[in-house]
């Protein structure tokens, strides 16, 4: 089968969606919503006092066919729900009624309906969306651009992107392609996340090989779909990407998984029989990775609104490091759910405990364990929670030059060799957990042929590799990392993550180190922090 002809099964591929007949007129039949407590609790932050629905952000969506936009589209004349700010057929204007397609309505519907039966995770985000269309070879270079053109609207200030479609590896045209990050398409988003500064969030790959460019970019995300355990998401659904643990390693060894030993998946979402919105305003339900990854997208809008609202205030500890396309994704993975907190805070007031397809927790997993694995490989670092990225990014930024505040984030560069230390004001107390994620960019430059500071059709890009940062805990008093409380140090992925439990009650800190050179000599970066401190 042509891979052009699999993009139009998107559906039944890399959505693993189904839809049930439609519901009546929003009765009772209406399922759940994943964006309330049982899901991502995206609807406290709706509500006063934080009334943040996305207003004013924009973000993105590329895929196969586009969402239907009123006043241009027959098939949405009756569904002003999903109302979307511009779209386009790759990087033009589109044509009246065509590439309107029912999934990237779906997708979007995740996003930002607005009808009160079923609100969206950010109903006031401004979505701009492009159509790729189908071809009849390898799309790779039509989606870069058409990823780009995205990027520059709103003023060149789009956030977030989210794309709920890919590419196969059949069709990629290097010879013996693998997920190695070299696609053009997943060099394409690893060099606009650093040029046009937005995070890109990308559906996670599901099932035999399946359409999996690019899940192996570095400097965006992944998102693995979740289902429902005793009546909550917290489960990894079992339609998600194959991994070693299956038994299957031979099969799926750079199909589905990155080769080596860097790891894909960065969160879970929900993902299974959660509510979306056809053209017709109609209200369907849908499982797979396709709409797991849109409440990801638009919970930046939803926090980056909270976070130009300190800059229009001009509070203290804000600046536009809050817009950092690193900083959303350290502080998106450093607040996911990962066990349940008992009620004393120890383990930072988690909702929730995460398990994968074998039902095992996060204590379970070689990430936890092994200091050279940062991510679990089927959940990342654990389940999105948009109210706990809320707590995570509200208290701003806060470098190392004094103590810092239990919770907060850093943006900040560092250079070869050199140590950045994060000392804690607070003592923590024995058995709580410290939590932190670093993150930063693999570098990927654009052989700009017609030096036009654009790509165009017929251009590469250049892969100049990933420069190695390393994360410890540590007592204050120390100062040799042979002598860290526990550390996370991969040789291959651009995030370190740890979680782990203080010893015993004193004061700590969270050290930075740019351990190997590959690129440049210095290393923007993002770093998150949660502790619990003694009151």
């Amino acid at each position: 089968m042509q891979h052009r002809q699999r993009s139009l099964l998107l559906i039944s591929g890399l959505s693993v969606c189904w839809f049930t007949s439609v519901f009546r007129a929003y009765g009772d039949t209406l399922p759940k919503s994943s964006i309330g407590l049982d899901g991502i609790e995206a609807t406290k932050l709706h509500q006063a006092p934080y009334n943040l629905k996305g207003r004013k952000i924009a973000i993105g969506q590329v895929e196969i066919g586009r969402p239907g936009q009123f006043g241009l589209d027959k098939a949405v004349a009756k569904n002003r729900s999903t109302s979307v700010a511009q779209v386009f057929f790759r990087n033009s204007p589109p044509r009246q009624n065509a590439n309107v397609d029912i999934h990237a309505q779906n997708v979007a519907s995740v996003m930002i309906n607005s009808d009160k039966a079923f609100v969206g995770v950010a109903p006031g985000a401004r979505l701009y969306s492009s159509a790729v269309g189908l071809l009849k070879r390898n799309g790779q270079p039509e989606e870069c651009l058409s990823a780009q053109h995205i990027a520059s609207q709103n003023g060149g200030d789009v956030r977030a992107i989210n794309f709920s479609f890919g590419e196969s590896l059949e069709e990629d045209p290097r010879p013996g392609a693998m997920l190695d990050g070299n696609a053009l398409l997943t060099q394409c988003i690893d060099w606009s996340s650093r040029v046009h500064d937005t995070l890109y969030v990308v559906a996670g790959n599901q099932g035999r090989g399946g359409i999996s460019i690019p899940t192996d970019n570095f400097n965006g995300m992944n998102i693995a779909f979740s289902s429902r355990l005793k009546g909550i998401f917290a489960k990894v659904d079992l339609a998600n990407l194959g991994d070693a643990a299956s038994g299957m390693a031979s099969r799926i060894l750079g199909l589905e998984n990155n080769v080596g030993d860097r790891r894909a998946i960065s969160l879970i979402a929900p993902g299974s029989n959660v509510p979306i919105v056809n053209p017709d305003g109609k209200l369907t339900r849908g499982s797979g990775t396709s709409f797991a990854a849109p409440h990801v997208t638009a919970t930046v809008a939803l926090i980056q609104e909270y976070g130009d609202r300190q800059l229009s205030q001009r509070r203290p500890n804000w600046t536009t490091d809050s817009r950092r396309h690193e900083v959303m994704k350290a502080v998106l993975m450093n607040a996911a759910d990962k066990l349940q907190d008992t009620g004393d805070g120890l383990r930072l007031g988690m909702s929730r405990t995460i398990v994968d397809k074998s039902n095992q927790n996060w204590l379970g997993s070689d990430a936890y364990k092994n200091q050279k694995i940062p991510l679990h490989i089927q959940m990342g670092t654990g389940q999105l929670n948009a109210f706990r990225a809320y707590q995570q990014f509200s208290p701003g930024e806060w470098n190392s030059s004094a103590p810092v505040p239990p919770i907060g984030w850093d943006y900040h560069t560092i250079g070869v060799n050199a140590a950045q230390d994060y000392v804690l004001e607070k003592p923590l107390p024995a058995g709580s957990y410290v939590s932190a994620t670093l993150a930063w960019d693999r570098r990927v430059e654009l052989k700009d042929t017609n030096r036009n500071e654009l790509y165009d059709l017929g251009e590469e890009f250049s892969d100049r590799g990933l420069n190695n940062l390393d994360l410890y805990l540590m007592r204050d008093e120390d100062n040799d990392v042979s002598n860290s409380i526990w550390s996370s140090v991969s040789d291959v992925d651009s995030v370190e993550h740890l979680f782990y439990p203080v010893p015993t009650t004193g004061r700590y800190k969270i050290r930075v180190v740019y351990r190997r050179q590959v690129n440049d000599a210095a290393q923007p970066y993002a770093l998150a922090w949660w502790t619990k401190p003694i009151r």
